[in-house]
Formats: structure tokens, C-alpha cells, sequence
């Protein structure tokens, strides 16, 4: 069963409940007048690389990126009449 905690009891003691939440790698539940509001959990390593490196491989590219896709002429903004 997942720990749960009063929002007034976590107000007070939200430093160290933080420090527990990392030391012991357990989330809880914070409940404000019996009913859960938010989640507290432990952040998971990712061994000193950059959250998104785990996405690496799974997007593919399908065209150019970076060409408008529009040409010039197309646009109001050049002056152009659409």
C-alpha cells in the first residue's frame, strides 16, 4: 500500500519528507481533507546522460525539417496576393 500524507502535515515537514521520498525511493500520496491531490515520487537516474538520450532511436525523420513548406510567393507576409 502506498504511504499518503495530510497536505498540512506535508506542509510542515515537506524538506525532510523529500529527503525520505530519495532515500528510500518510495512515492506518497498527499491528500487534502481525505481525498488524494498529488504525488510525490522518487526521480529516476539516468546515469548522469540527459532525460532525453532514452528517447534516441525511436523517432524517425520523413522529410526535410527544416525547408518551409510553403514556398515564399505563398505567404501574405512576403507581399505576395494569395
Amino acid at each position: 500500500m502506498k504511504k499518503t500524507i495530510n497536505a498540512s502535515e506535508f506542509k510542515a515537514k515537506c524538506l525532510g519528507i523529500l529527503d525520505d521520498v530519495a532515500r528510500t525511493g518510495e512515492g506518497l500520496t498527499i491528500l487534502k481533507r481525505g481525498k488524494p491531490i498529488a504525488q510525490v515520487q522518487p526521480v529516476s537516474p539516468v546515469n548522469g546522460e540527459y532525460p532525453q538520450s532514452t528517447l534516441f532511436g525511436t523517432v524517425e525523420v520523413c522529410g526535410d525539417i527544416v525547408e518551409p513548406i510553403l514556398p515564399p510567393e505563398a505567404w501574405q507576409a512576403e507581399g505576395g496576393e494569395m
